[in-house]
């Protein structure tokens, strides 16, 4: 028996409806720009919200770079990712990064002074947002075949239960049916030393009602690798208060100011300041530094206005 005829609108809707999903998900318009990229050395990975999902490399005009100089209390961490850095630009066997740790300790940093130091090298930065993780692969495949070397930033990493973006860098790090890449590197910053959220559920071996995962400590293990899939892992601490105390004073003769006689009073303001944000890193020392340097000037300006 033959089946009876397709309503014609129907078919139209469903033509409509395959054409729409094929722009939806399928259809990423990637954009290089090889000639920006002589002139601009650091970039974002950007999605435009519409009906095409288009994708672009969006240049970064000012991107904010440190020298390593700036840097306090990490020398080890600096000297390992600084030469891993320098074997990469030169096409030397190098490793992927991930960067864990105490918050404000020069982990993001030091990836901004890597691209200072090593950007007239040949060196770029594509930063990529932790939602277009999945993406990495299209990324690497836009610049496996430019005469530049790539380091993939990732910056603040974790993963709750049900994001699955992780698999798009697991890919990466691992490698596809076509290889990594020569010209690319992934350097990721977290605050966790295992990038998956990992819970007391996880370690039991078997289930206790028909819902549960037949193998769960496959699923823990595939948590737990994820950060082994990096070659190099450097790990930051809190600084001491003699260290803390250190970085103060680097940020204060940054921005200008000393101490002179009142060194002792500017150690327990700085103290002070460390406790209110409950943490001692280089980033609440320059911005206790920031602080003091921009009411110190203020009063200098204020005084020069009355004279």
């Amino acid at each position: 028996m033959s089946s009876a005829p397709q309503n014609p609108l129907v078919h139209a809707l469903d033509k409509l409806t395959a054409t729409l999903q094929s722009f939806l998900t399928d259809t990423v318009t990637l954009q290089a720009g090889q000639p920006l990229l002589s002139s601009t050395c650091a970039f974002r990975w950007r999605r435009k919200k519409g009906l095409l999902n288009q994708a672009t490399l969006e240049a970064v005009p000012n991107p904010l770079l440190l020298d390593f100089d700036a840097l306090q209390n990490i020398e080890r961490q600096q000297k390992l990712i600084e030469d891993n850095t320098h074997q990469f630009v030169l096409g030397l066997p190098a490793n992927n990064v991930l960067m864990t740790g105490a918050r404000g300790t020069g982990k993001s940093s030091l990836v901004r002074a890597c691209l200072a130091k090593f950007k007239d090298q040949g060196l770029r930065l594509i930063e990529v947002e932790k939602q277009h993780l999945e993406d990495l692969p299209d990324i690497v495949s836009l610049v496996r075949d430019l005469p530049y070397k790539f380091v993939v930033f990732c910056d603040d990493l974790s993963f709750d239960d049900g994001e699955h973006a992780y698999k798009g860098l697991k890919t990466v790090l691992d490698g596809s049916i076509m290889g990594p890449s020569a010209n690319v590197l992934v350097y990721a910053t977290s605050n966790r030393k295992h990038l998956i959220s990992e819970r007391m559920k996880d370690n039991l071996e078997t289930s206790l009602n028909e819902f549960g995962e037949i193998h769960p400590g496959d699923t823990t293990e595939e948590k737990v690798s994820l950060s082994e899939r990096f070659g190099l892992h450097l790990h930051f601490y809190s600084f001491t208060q003699p260290e803390y105390l250190r970085a103060v004073h680097h940020w204060l003769a940054h921005y200008g100011v000393t101490t002179g006689d009142n060194d002792q009073a500017t150690q327990q303001l700085a103290i002070r300041w460390a406790t209110q944000k409950g943490s001692r890193s280089g980033r609440v020392a320059m911005q206790f530094a920031r602080d003091l340097a921009g009411k110190t000037l203020l009063q200098q300006h204020l005084s020069s206005e009355q004279n």
